[in-house]
């Protein structure tokens, strides 16, 4: 059985809280770290009715994609409703982890999750996040300290690739110098030409990490004028994150999408909202999960047919759709991220196996409960 610390480890992994929006509030919101986990619960409001349900099942982690606590608080009193939420799960010893900004990104993330939803095929992101920008160090070591020193570089950082770490490229070789006055060599004689068998070693690190991990490799490195090198990298444009997708639809004409969108999202009161011809063919879509207004002027530079998000306002929707360019559908903000729950449970799930029970929510917290 996990502990809470562990479920927090892997869902941090997948939707790192470091790529969340300056002004979001992500992470482990109550709960503690080494409590075991049975049973995990998603949804995407932390409100009461959710609260209770977590109570009422027995769940140990509820996983909200919207934060309880946006704003800063000085307490949660039982006479607000966000303390009443709170209470509810306290009370029933149940934690609280919000993944919002930092999973509408990521890959498996919202916006990728209501893509496969809505059936888009070869689906990319809008804009692409900007890489992690990376520096090369190349470092000459003799050959009997060159694996203290690598295992000194990743301890600092260094050598971490995707799902791998420790990783290094070693290539022996003949170092040569001459010690002159004042030196106080190593190895050699002050004066004396020396030859020594040395490793260079090559190691990749974040740029962030450049400082602490030089400050490592010269800490640890036998030489007291160690001989390397830093390299900055050039962005490969690999990134697969960002914000939003567009990818290609079977040819349909909008009215026809509309249904479709209709059919396969939540049902809400608000239904599906749609500007443009009702017979304009559509094969590329652009979405951004959430409100995504945001992006209107860069959906509008591609050469998407439609634009499917969630809470444009009257003038920017008005103004986008004068300019000729790709049509609108307004969906449900709820509906639209609710597609991220079976996604991130099932991902979960794979990881833990019957370590844990998981469930979504099917409470519509959507606001809106009837149109007339």
């Amino acid at each position: 059985m996990p502990a809470l610390e562990d479920v927090v480890d892997l869902l941090h992994g997948w939707y790192p809280p470091a790529t969340a929006d300056s002004w979001d509030a992500v992470g482990l919101v109550y709960g503690d770290p080494a409590a075991p986990v049975r049973r995990v619960l998603f949804a995407v409001d932390p409100v009461l009715p959710v609260a209770q349900e977590a109570g009422e099942w027995g769940a140990d982690l509820l996983v909200t994609h919207h934060p309880l606590f946006l704003k800063a608080v000085h307490g949660f009193a039982a006479t607000t409703p966000k303390g009443r939420t709170l209470m509810a799960l306290a009370g029933a010893g149940c934690a609280l982890l919000a993944a919002h900004t930092n999973a509408d990104q990521a890959v498996g993330g919202v916006s990728e999750a209501m893509a496969r939803t809505l059936g888009l095929a070869d689906a990319e992101p809008i804009v692409r996040a900007p890489a992690d920008p990376l520096d090369k160090l190349t470092v000459f070591v003799p050959a009997a300290d060159a694996e203290r020193l690598r295992e000194v570089l990743a301890e600092a950082g260094a050598g971490r690739i995707g799902d791998y770490d420790h990783a290094s490229f070693s290539t022996p070789g003949e170092g040569r110098f001459r010690p002159l006055a004042g030196a106080s060599p190593t190895i050699g004689t002050v004066g004396a030409v020396e030859t020594v068998d040395e490793v260079r070693v090559e190691v990749v690190l974040p740029r962030h990490r450049r400082t602490p991990v030089v400050r490592a490799m010269l800490a640890a490195h036998p030489y007291e004028e160690p001989a390397y090198d830093v390299v900055e990298l050039a962005d490969p444009g690999l990134v697969t994150t960002g914000t939003g997708r567009i990818g290609t639809v079977p040819e349909t004409t909008l009215g026809e999408f509309a249904a479709h969108v209709a059919a396969v999202l939540p049902a809400t009161a608000q239904g599906v909202k749609v500007a443009g011809d009702a017979d304009r063919p559509v094969r590329r879509v652009a979405l951004c999960g959430g409100a995504g207004d945001f992006l209107l002027d860069t959906v509008a530079r591609t050469d998407a047919d439609v634009y499917v998000t969630s809470d444009l306002r009257h003038h920017p929707a008005s103004e986008f759709v004068e300019r000729d360019g790709p049509a609108l559908l307004d969906v449900a903000h709820w509906a639209a991220e609710w597609t991220w729950l079976p996604v991130v449970e099932a991902r979960l799930r794979e990881s833990l196996g019957d370590t844990v029970e998981t469930r979504v929510s099917t409470i519509r917290t959507d606001p809106w409960q009837f149109r007339i």
